[in-house]
């Protein structure tokens, strides 16, 4: 046995240590020594569109400074990893993951069902951070959106609940937009009209949406560029297109471009989507309440694909539970977290602002078209669009890591 370490073994290389590519006969004799060893967290899915969201948010706010990462692939490990020469590990490699104290996975449904019982069917105890919704509605688990429900993770880590997942995109974004309401509990009820970017739906579908719109420029250009042309042989040429087999369908399997795809998700048999009912049963759950019954915040939906290419946007009808004067609300909503951003309810405002063109990229909430409705004075109209990609999916996961590491130090 070795009975003491050289300096190098101690410090850990810097690169090395940083990325988390540590020997487990040197990470034992270091930690033997007495070096503290930042927390080793497995990052998988990071080349994928969230992963790639996520991993540029964690750059840009330095949390790599606070942990060691290992780098996995399912396609390519043995390859180069993100840091220096170091070799990418396996996904599948359960003992590699077991080394680690938390996984951060933004892999899929398919990985999380195949991987996370495995892993915890060998002891391993760490903190599981996930993208994917697989586990959301398991009891031991928590969906993170911590400027809302920050004292339900801390409870819930309290409890020793390991498992954080980043909620449904849609939901999330209505809440960061709505959560002035939602905490103050003025929220009686809710019905959403969404409109879902093709950034919902994976890389693959945004390629096609550009895709399509490339068929249909092509299929129009000669009569868009003759300035006599009939307008309605234009639009006879564009519609053409768009039903024409040689549009490119294989993700959408539908035109989506110059037209919408009025369902996203399965069917769930009974008229609704499985996205519609992740509205109601998500925000439900984001903010401890039951499912059922008496607390109950009932959220009604109808969930839309539009040809935007990565912000949702959402038309709102808001029950609240009393009449409050509008800039009452107006200042709550504005005053619920730092990233929502409240616009004038007047044309240019509206149009210059709330859209995915202005937000496209940001953290910002936007939210308004806020007026009263004539069905009385409790009912509220709100329009709120966001990026998918950040607060929808990858933000989340990010300060959820952000949370759990100094309960590893």
């Amino acid at each position: 046995m070795r009975t003491k370490v050289d300096a190098a073994a101690v410090a850990l290389t810097a690169d090395k240590a940083d990325a988390g590519f540590v020997e487990p006969s040197v990470r034992a004799d270091a930690v033997a020594a007495g070096a503290r060893l930042k927390p080793l967290v497995a990052l998988i899915g990071w080349r994928g569109m969230v992963g790639s969201v996520l991993m540029k948010r964690m750059h840009a706010e330095g949390d790599f400074d606070h942990f060691r990462a290992r780098f996995f692939s399912s396609s390519n490990a043995g390859g180069p990893a993100p840091a220096g020469d170091l070799a990418l590990a396996d996904a599948a490699d359960l003992k590699s993951l077991s080394e680690c104290e938390v996984v951060l996975s933004c892999q899929g449904g398919d990985y999380t069902q195949s991987t996370h019982a495995a892993l915890r069917a060998l002891g391993w105890e760490g903190f599981w951070i996930d993208a994917a919704s697989t586990l959301r509605m398991q009891d031991d688990a928590i969906v993170v959106l911590d400027p809302l429900n920050r004292e339900l993770i801390d409870e819930g880590l309290e409890r020793g609940i390991k498992d954080y997942i980043g909620g449904n995109c849609t939901v999330s974004l209505m809440m960061m937009a709505l959560s002035g309401l939602l905490r103050e509990d003025l929220v009686d009820w809710i019905s959403a009209m969404t409109y879902q970017s093709a950034s919902g739906a994976g890389a693959q579908n945004m390629r096609e949406l550009i895709a399509q719109m490339g068929y249909v420029h092509q299929e129009s250009a000669a009569l868009l560029a003759d300035e006599q042309s009939s307008i309605l042989d234009l639009d006879a040429r564009v519609a053409a297109s768009l039903r024409s087999p040689g549009l490119p369908t294989q993700h959408f399997s539908a035109a989506l471009a110059g037209s919408l795809i009025p369902w996203i998700d399965k069917d769930l048999g009974n008229g609704l989507s499985k996205e519609e009912w992740k509205g109601d049963a998500e925000c439900n759950k984001i903010l401890g309440r039951p499912a059922q019954g008496p607390g109950r915040i009932p959220v009604e939906s109808i969930c839309v694909r539009v040809g935007a290419m990565r912000c949702h946007s959402q038309a709102l009808t808001i029950k609240l539970k009393r009449d409050l004067p509008l800039a009452e609300i107006e200042s709550l909503i504005a005053a619920g977290n730092p990233w929502v951003r409240l616009v004038p309810n007047t044309r240019e405002h509206s149009i210059r602002s709330l859209c995915p063109a202005a937000v496209s990229g940001t953290l910002d909430i936007a939210i308004g078209r806020l007026r009263k409705l004539s069905f009385g004075g409790d009912y509220l109209s709100a329009f709120t669009v966001a990026d998918q990609l950040l607060w929808g999916a990858a933000e989340p996961l990010r300060r959820m890591l952000r949370i759990v590491l100094p309960r590893l130090r």
